[in-house]
């Protein structure tokens, strides 16, 4: 599964506690702040084949649409934010969610509007590293939110899995930087791969 790093240094105002700097995946410059560990497709698109991709499948920023030949799946990008208890920030994902038909238009029809309110429910659609995601998907809600930033992703309180307990409990500055370290060593792994082909 390729991943990217999504620096939001507008929001990352603290510093790794052990200095280690971080190449940004996306500008290439060297950052020390926390990043924002985001997919750049929902997992769905990723299992494809390069040829399935380019003849049923539709990939911008946002927004993403897979057309089967029985059905059509429909997802767009938000964010997950997971707290981190003993810490002052918190550790966010960029995730992608799948949306019905009609939540999915409602939400690209006001995608400019900047006073757009609305909620929808969504199913998590990435198999974020850490937790097991075999034939489970994850309820959630989906609030969308002013301003031109993404919506924010709830996970449902009662749904049984480790992400939506670590969600409702948080996390420890420490787990949250193995994880952020973990899914960057994973990135420059996958960059030096794509380099020798």
């Amino acid at each position: 599964m390729r991943r990217i790093v999504w620096y939001c240094q507008s929001k990352k105002s603290h510093k790794l506690e052990d200095k280690k700097q971080l190449t940004c995946s996306i500008c290439g410059q060297i950052h020390e702040e926390w990043p924002a560990l985001a997919f750049n497709s929902p997992t769905p698109y990723d299992g494809l084949s390069p040829e399935e991709k380019n003849e049923m499948a539709q990939l911008r920023d946002d927004f993403c649409i897979i057309s089967y030949a029985d059905q059509t799946d429909k997802f767009i990008r938000a964010t997950l934010t997971i707290k981190v208890n003993d810490y002052r920030e918190n550790l966010e994902y960029g995730i992608w969610v799948s949306l019905n038909e009609k939540s999915f238009i409602d939400y690209s029809e006001n995608f400019n509007n900047p006073n757009h309110e609305a909620m929808y429910f969504g199913w998590l659609s990435n198999d974020i590293p850490h937790y097991e995601f075999t034939d489970v998907s994850i309820p959630t809600t989906v609030f969308t939110r002013q301003n031109g930033l993404r919506p924010e992703v709830v996970p449902h309180k009662d749904f049984d899995h480790q992400l939506v307990r670590d969600y409702n409990e948080g996390i420890t500055k420490g787990e949250a930087e193995r994880r952020i370290h973990n899914m960057l060593n994973e990135i420059r792994e996958t960059n030096t791969k794509d380099s020798t082909k």
